[in-house]
């Protein structure tokens, strides 16, 4: 029991864990919309494109978090923007968006002292997470589920089928822009906790690891948040007892749920086929 309980005997480990938990309710809910309608790589380009908005706020004194949001709805509407008048596939609006703001990011870093300066945001520091940081997490982790609890039906079916979305008179694109901004918003968590280098495993992983056992996308949000704590709470054992990166421990723990859960499923197949060759030979009973 000291094992387990000696780690969140100090200040900081539970501090660190609010944040984790909150995160992965954002994150985590999010990322089925994320992996059904295949914007992983937006997650990353969002994650990427916040850092100017970081920088800017670092240099003029301001919250790097409120930086940060504001850098990502900025990115979420203008890839929604010009996708949604056919000037670029979304892909390509993605992309543009993405390299323009993060080179943006890199140009404002090397007017600053020293790379040192903004390394939690690229790297995370959620050992170093604070009162208000945590608030602005709720406030965000609220926001995000308040969203998807009053647009799920919408949400559900233009991820499915766009096109019986629009049948029924649904605004498919309005829906989507709405996706992004709570998207970049959820984002914005993810770089508290892990980073800008790897927040997007917060997105992509928990739900792609729910989408191998479930089949209906509210228990796909259940077991991708389950994933998300689970892995965040061993990422920060490591974290504390191997004296590692909190970021990249929590991410990797997510690494491993999707690895054992897969490795399961692909045992489970192996056995039901076998069984079904048995049943079909001849002479079986």
């Amino acid at each position: 029991m000291d094992w387990l309980t000696e780690p969140f005997a100090y200040p900081f480990m539970r501090s660190a864990l609010v944040a984790v938990v909150l995160v992965s309710l954002s994150c985590a809910t999010l990322g089925a919309y994320v992996v059904l309608r295949r914007m992983a790589f937006l997650g990353d380009a969002l994650a990427h494109t916040a850092m100017p908005g970081v920088v800017v706020a670092y240099l003029a004194g301001w919250s790097l978090f409120g930086g940060a949001i504001a850098a990502g709805v900025v990115t979420a509407l203008a890839v929604g923007w010009i996708s949604r008048r056919g000037l670029l596939r979304e892909d390509s609006a993605i992309g543009l968006v993405f390299t323009a703001l993060f080179a943006l990011g890199i140009l404002l870093i090397s007017t600053t002292a020293s790379y040192r300066d903004l390394s939690h945001i690229l790297f995370g520091n959620v050992l170093g997470v604070t009162t208000d940081d945590i608030v602005a997490l709720a406030i965000v982790a609220a926001v995000v589920l308040g969203l998807v609890a009053v647009l799920h039906k919408e949400l559900e079916l233009t991820s499915f089928d766009s096109t019986h979305a629009r049948v029924m008179g649904l605004d498919a694109d309005r829906l989507r822009q709405v996706l992004l901004v709570a998207l970049a918003l959820a984002v914005v968590a993810g770089i508290q906790a892990v980073g800008v280098v790897l927040t997007s495993a917060l997105l992509v992983t928990p739900a792609a690891t729910a989408s191998l056992v479930a089949r209906t996308l509210p228990r796909m949000m259940a077991i991708g948040l389950a994933v998300a704590i689970v892995a965040g709470i061993g990422g920060l054992y490591a974290s504390y007892y191997a004296e590692v990166s909190s970021g990249a421990a929590i991410v990797l723990a997510n690494t491993a749920c999707f690895a054992a859960v897969l490795a399961g499923r692909t045992v489970r197949r192996r056995s039901t086929r076998r069984r079904l060759l048995v049943a079909a030979a001849p002479g079986s009973p």
